[in-house]
């Protein structure tokens, strides 16, 4: 009985600990808004993006800038390089592990990322898969090295069109993986989501931006001109030597290895990372609609009336 009421205690305890994801498509705002929320709450974020974690790649990544980076404290910025062998589930373990120490310092922590399986990581958990036979990967591969992605993409459509809907579908490795587990256990990759995920230690209030979908894609097109005048051409020039690293597989430096290989001008390569970043954007979209939990704004709302919100929020929390 006693050992019962000092867990509910410390379970009530810990679950006064609150995480703030903030989540939207690219070019919303998501930076500005999470530095602005850690200063009034006097805290600090963390970010799950899965391409600013690499120092290499900070323009074409629209990665915080030095002077953002001192406005608060950021974790997961600029942290792995290209060349480390690092994914979702290594994110999931430091985060949790980050989560639990800066907890102990604050009741109230930020996220902000627009990688939908990243963030999903942090607040729900990834899910079970079973294993599978190595030799599909291998196969997948193959097919991959000699014929590219399209008829990877076309297998998955006709075997998960589920998942092919929801993934991003131009990333090879999240290709086959979901082909892997489709192949090798017999049934589509998306009945595996969402099964028997651990609870987290903490609540987490979800916070979206978002904005008419023209007005995101001028955003973007704008982003990436600024990019290209800030130096994102010779960042990829840099790059070029490493280009069949999957961290590399990212809009706006894969088509710009395509202008270095002579296969496009540059004129053509900036609109098709225009292009690519906008069909980005939309899955972003996609993928955060299905969670009903999360309360959208607009990227032009008063900072007080999401600071309202959340207060009201944790109140509730509380």
């Amino acid at each position: 009985m006693v050992r019962s009421i000092v867990l509910n205690v410390v379970a009530n305890y810990i679950m006064t600990k609150t995480l703030i994801s903030i989540v939207g498509p690219t070019a919303i705002g998501k930076t500005r808004l999470s530095i602005a929320l850690a200063k009034h709450f006097d805290t600090e974020i963390i970010s799950a993006d899965s391409r600013q974690f690499f120092k290499e790649i900070s323009i074409g990544t629209a990665a915080p800038t030095p002077e953002e980076l001192q406005e608060a404290p950021h974790h997961f910025i600029h942290n792995k390089s290209i060349t480390d062998d690092y994914n979702v589930g290594a994110f999931e373990r430091d985060a949790l592990k980050k989560l639990e120490i800066l907890f102990k310092k604050h009741d109230i922590l930020i996220m902000v990322g627009g990688s939908g399986l990243y963030v999903d990581a942090v607040t729900k958990g990834l899910n079970d898969f079973p294993n599978v036979d190595p030799t599909i990967r291998k196969s997948l591969n193959k097919t991959f090295d000699e014929n590219g992605l399209q008829p990877l993409q076309e297998q998955l459509k006709k075997l998960d069109p589920k998942t092919f809907e929801n993934i991003a579908i131009d990333n090879p490795h999240r290709v086959m993986r979901a082909l892997e587990i489709c192949i090798g256990t017999g049934k589509p990759y998306s009945s595996f989501i969402n099964k028997n995920k651990r609870q987290r230690p903490f609540k987490t209030l979800s916070i979206g931006l978002t904005a008419d979908r023209s007005l995101i894609y001028d955003r973007i097109n704008q982003r990436v001109d600024l990019m290209v005048e800030h130096g994102l051409l010779d960042e990829a020039k840099e790059l070029y030597a490493h280009k069949e690293l999957n961290s590399l597989n990212t809009v706006g430096y894969k088509e710009l290895f395509k202008y270095f290989d002579n296969e496009w001008s540059l004129e053509f390569a900036i609109s098709e990372i225009k292009k690519n970043s906008r069909r980005f954007a939309k899955r972003q979209l996609t993928w955060f609609k299905k969670n009903e939990t999360i309360k959208w704004f607009d990227y032009h709302d008063d900072l007080d009336t999401i600071i309202d919100y959340i207060k009201g929020k944790l109140k509730n929390h509380g």
